[in-house]
């Protein structure tokens, strides 16, 4: 599968300005993590590692130059997905302003724990999602505070170029995420994101080179 992603809130993102089209970034294919993998994480990306809980939505068949009135025919489903980020290379100084390279170590797109039908959730708008880390809700929203919509983002994404089916776009985390705080993961935490009634991803991470007592 190919991964894209979205920022969908300007709440978690309050120093960004909202565009006047979504930010788009992509993650690659081995991005990709079932819902209840461990998250082995570089050495290099331990520093400011953080979560971004998103709905997750699954492209069921080739599209290009899709319509708001179509765009929605082509979604294979919705899941939860972890945005997993290292914030030590996303900060401007490090990152030129760009997110990919952040975002696509091995493993850092899990999501799941299934892909729901858009005849189990016919209006993504309407979902209710939560991030806990260790047992603590971190992150909590309805996904009808998104800035953009589902139709909107696969108009804009399928513009001129083809999305395939298998692609994954992930639409954006809520505020909540640790940079906001100043409070990172560590090796050991569990990550969960679940949506409302239709199951949960859970994640633990595991730092490269950890000690193990």
């Amino acid at each position: 599968m190919n991964t894209k992603g979205v920022y969908f809130t300007a709440i978690s993102y309050e120093l960004l300005p909202v565009c006047a089209f979504p930010i788009i970034f992509t993650k690659p294919p081995d991005a990709l993590a079932g819902p209840h993998n461990p998250i082995i994480v570089h050495h290099d990306a331990q520093d400011k590692l953080d979560y971004e809980g998103e709905l997750c939505v699954i492209i069921g068949r080739d599209v290009k130059n899709a319509t708001l009135d179509n765009a929605l025919d082509y979604v294979l489903g919705y899941a939860a997905g972890n945005d997993v980020t290292a914030r030590n290379f996303q900060i401007p100084g490090a990152s030129g302003g760009q997110y990919s390279y952040c975002k696509s170590f091995d493993g850092f797109a899990p999501i799941g724990p299934a892909i729901w039908s858009p005849s189990v959730i016919p209006d993504p708008h309407a979902l209710r999602f939560r991030t806990r880390v260790n047992g603590k809700v971190v992150q909590e929203t309805e996904t009808s505070d998104m800035i953009w919509s589902v139709a909107q983002v696969i108009v804009h994404l399928s513009r001129g170029t083809t999305l395939r089916k298998g692609t994954v776009i992930m639409m954006g985390t809520p505020g909540g995420v640790g940079y906001s705080r100043g409070v990172f993961l560590k090796h050991g935490d569990v990550v969960a994101v679940e949506l409302d009634g239709l199951g949960r991803i859970q994640n633990e991470i595991v730092f490269e080179g950890a000690h193990v007592a």
